[in-house]
């Protein structure tokens, strides 16, 4: 039993991979430093690097002197060491991507993705750090800046800001007028409360068989931690019962236009979904009961054709 235990500490140890030296975007000849550890354990570890699939080298430390281009890619590292049952592996660590560019020039930009309202810093950096004397940066193309310093601002960011960005950086050196322009980069603008989407599911395990089920779906994209979303429902404009967090609501299956808000009140935020036209089927007699019954008229129908009026009436048995 002893055993069995440590065997289960032990697979959830796993190897994380970090720069330590050095940029995740170099240019070549410049160097950097990686290290491997494995968290929550003081076991003495051996550690193995790979790129891609291939393997590297075993060290705690990865040193790349003067990079060149074709060491690009992404990194992983990973702990091995013997016990009395067998060789022991952790599991790969997240990758560390390393790019090298042999160019001159370098648009850093962040590499998480930025949000809605938020200001983007980016660095035009020059290979030799020569003293620039204007700088222009693009935007899908476009021509959006041109300064002198190599720091970049974009503020107040909106959802029409993600795409490709680069720079043009020129300077003066004996006599002579340079100027070179950097790879493009992505950049990713999300807003922070998504337009909410509505699902109805007409049939779930968990709720009564007469019920559907209204889910909301929505992502918050924010900085803060543990934020709260309370959500509201609503059926032909009227609202289903009070705010909620739980972003499910369970429904007498019937029909009527139907959607959803999400809001998270200590930013202000509020999102509205679409609305959803729900029509429940006309029961027949292969329908199953769970499916229909809803939808079977509750009043009398008043008709002028009395077989058309069995018929229906046939139908919905």
């Amino acid at each position: 039993q002893a055993s069995k235990l440590m065997l289960i500490y032990y697979l959830v140890l796993t190897a994380v991979a970090e720069l330590v030296e050095g940029k995740p975007w170099i240019f070549s000849g410049e160097n950097i430093r990686l290290t491997c550890s494995i968290p929550g354990d003081l076991s003495d570890w051996r550690h193995q690097w790979f790129r891609g699939d291939k393997f590297i080298q075993e060290s705690k430390d990865l040193v790349i002197w003067k990079a060149m281009p074709q060491q690009s890619g992404k990194y992983y590292c990973q702990g091995i060491r013997k016990t009395w049952i067998y060789q022991q592996r952790t599991p790969q660590s997240l990758p560390v991507e390393i790019k090298v560019d042999g160019g001159w020039a370098i648009l850093r930009a962040p590499s998480l993705p930025m949000l809605v309202g938020e200001t983007m810093t980016l660095s035009c950096d020059v290979r030799d750090n020569p003293r620039l004397t204007e700088v222009i940066l693009y935007h899908n193309g476009v021509e959006i800046q041109r300064q002198s310093d190599p720091k970049l601002r974009v503020t107040n960011l909106t959802l029409r800001h993600p795409g490709s960005y680069w720079c043009r950086a020129t300077w003066h050196k004996q006599m002579a007028t340079h100027s070179v322009i950097s790879l493009a980069t992505t950049v990713s603008v999300l807003d922070i409360l998504t337009e909410p989407f509505l699902e109805i599911v007409p049939q779930d395990p968990l709720i009564p068989k007469e019920h559907m089920l209204l889910v909301c779906h929505v992502q918050l994209n924010a900085r803060e931690k543990d934020l709260m979303i309370n959500y509201n429902f609503y059926q032909d404009g009227l609202k289903l019962g009070p705010a909620s967090s739980n972003d499910r609501f369970p429904v007498l299956r019937a029909s009527g236009l139907y959607s959803c808000t999400a809001s998270v009140p200590i930013l202000e935020l509020k999102r509205e979904s679409e609305p959803v036209i729900h029509t429940p089927p006309l029961c027949t007699h292969n329908s199953p009961l769970m499916a229909c019954s809803a939808s079977i008229p509750t009043e009398p129908m008043i008709v002028l054709n009395n077989t058309r009026a069995i018929s229906q009436f046939q139908d919905y048995m």
